[in-house]
Order: C-alpha cells, then structure tokens, then sequence
C-alpha cells in the first residue's frame, strides 16, 4: 500500500521512509495536493543521484503517468526517479506561471529531503517533455515565479537536463505567447541562458509542428556561447511526441542516448545491463 507523507514546511526537513514507488505529498495549496511519485534506485549504494520528470500537456492537460517508463528504467540504472505532480489549466484554471512555481516547490522539497530519499542533492537531473520540458529548464534558467511559501535559501536549480522536444520559446512567435504576453522576457528558457547553465541534452523530431529545429539550434548556440554543454539529438521526418513509450523504437533510441549522455557526467556506470523495455 502507497503512504502519504507530510508536505513542505518552510525551513524544516520531514523525517519519513520511502519505498519504492511510493507517493508523497509535497506541497498543499487550499484544497489542492501535489504528489510525487517516488521510484528507487535499485543499487546498494547508500547515495543516488536522482532524476524528476514533468510531464507535458501544454500546462494545461496531463498527468504524472507520462514517464512512468523512463522513470523504472532510470531506476534501475541506479536513479532514484520523481514523477511529479503539479498544477494545470484544466483542473485547476491556473496560467503557466503557477505550473512553474510548483516544479520550483518540487525540486525544492527533494532537495531538502535527500537524506529521507538517499539522494545526492548536488546531482539532480530536471526532465520533461513539451511543456514538462520547459518546466524542467525553466527550473534551471528562470530565477522569477517562486512560491512565496517555498524556502527560497533552499536551491530549486537542477544540475543536469534532459529535454524531449521541450518548449524553449515562449516570446512573440514562440510556443504559449498569448498566454505568456511581455512576460516572456522572464519566463522563456531561451531568453534567460546565462553563464553556468547546466549541461543538457535535447530530443526533437524536425517535422515537430510546434518546437522549430532552428529554436533548438539557436538555443544551442547560446548556450555553448555561455560555456555550457548542450548536446541536440535530431530525429529526421519525427513530429511532437516521438519519444513516448507508444512509438517503442523511438522511445527506446532516445533512453538510450539520455543513458550514454548521464554516464559523460559520471551519474550512471557505464555499460547497462539493464534491458529496455
């Protein structure tokens, strides 16, 4: 049976025991609960690095489900892994701004709680998917939209990104405009790069009717101007949402490169033996 754990208080780390695959509640916002769903890492090492998905939908659809597959695979790679709940449109008619204060409140309570996850706090990886994608790197990129409950001496930047066709533009022309408008200049990851982002590596398709190839280029351009590793994976005539578990070649090539990519910053071995699947 999952157990339900206590939220985040400012400043006070909560003592608990996870299992695998457990859920805990996070944050509490009214009568609104925010969970993460734990997977541990499968090793008996005493430490692990950790990784969090946020799932995509637009910040308005989803759920949590979304990487349930690459979280038992990272798991097993020796990951403990997070998929994480946070506000949308549909259910809770917020704007995208909410939907990135709590990826912010999300990293912030794992890091706070590393000891009870037996997590390396200095090695978390973001990831996500579309608009979970731009959660993720706006985690690492946006220093605006922190929830004013959030402990904000507690870091919500991860140290590494893994990116599936993530919305990186949000300015005029760029993916959610119209519901971003001006406050683009302070909430799009492509006009936030800045010296000591982490290193990252992006999925896309170059038929993705909604992510250019060229945003994602120039968006690699930039960072590598600033220092920062980012490695781009095109896959050729692949739309929106290629990589998901459905499309299994695809979702098994990009797991595949995202592994190799986490061995180069030395948080997985080499050599898996772990099969995909």
């Amino acid at each position: 049976m999952k157990k339900l754990f206590g939220f985040l208080l400012i400043g006070i780390t909560i003592c608990f025991r996870v299992k695998a695959q457990d859920t805990v509640l996070y944050k509490e916002i009214d009568t609104t609960r925010l969970y993460l769903e734990v997977y541990q890492a499968e090793t008996e090492a005493s430490i692990n690095p950790a990784m969090i998905f946020f799932f995509g939908g637009g910040w308005t659809g989803g759920n949590r489900s979304h990487f349930r597959k690459h979280a038992e695979y990272f798991s097993q790679r020796g990951l403990t892994c997070f998929l994480v709940d946070y506000r949308i449109a549909s259910i809770h008619q917020i704007t995208p701004f909410e939907s990135l204060k709590d990826a912010k409140s999300a990293i912030r309570f794992i890091r706070i709680n590393a000891e009870n996850f037996k997590i390396d706090p200095d090695k978390i990886i973001a990831s996500g998917g579309s608009a979970g994608g731009h959660l993720a790197a706006a985690t690492a990129l946006i220093e605006a939209y922190n929830d004013p409950m959030d402990d904000i001496m507690i870091d919500a930047v991860p140290n590494a990104l893994v990116l599936f066709n993530p919305v990186i533009d949000n300015g005029p022309g760029g993916y959610g405009f119209e519901r971003i408008g001006e406050d683009y200049l302070k909430f799009s990851p492509l006009h936030n790069i800045r010296e000591g982002a982490p290193p990252t590596i992006v999925f896309l398709g170059t038929e993705d009717e909604l992510i250019p190839v060229e945003t994602a280029e120039y968006y690699k351009t930039v960072m590598e101007k600033v220092g920062s590793r980012c490695e781009l994976k095109l896959y050729e005539g692949e739309g929106h949402g290629f990589f998901n578990y459905g499309n299994f070649d695809f979702y098994k090539q990009t797991v595949q490169e995202a592994d190799s990519f986490l061995q180069s910053l030395g948080y997985l071995s080499s050599s898996p033996t772990v099969k995909i699947e």
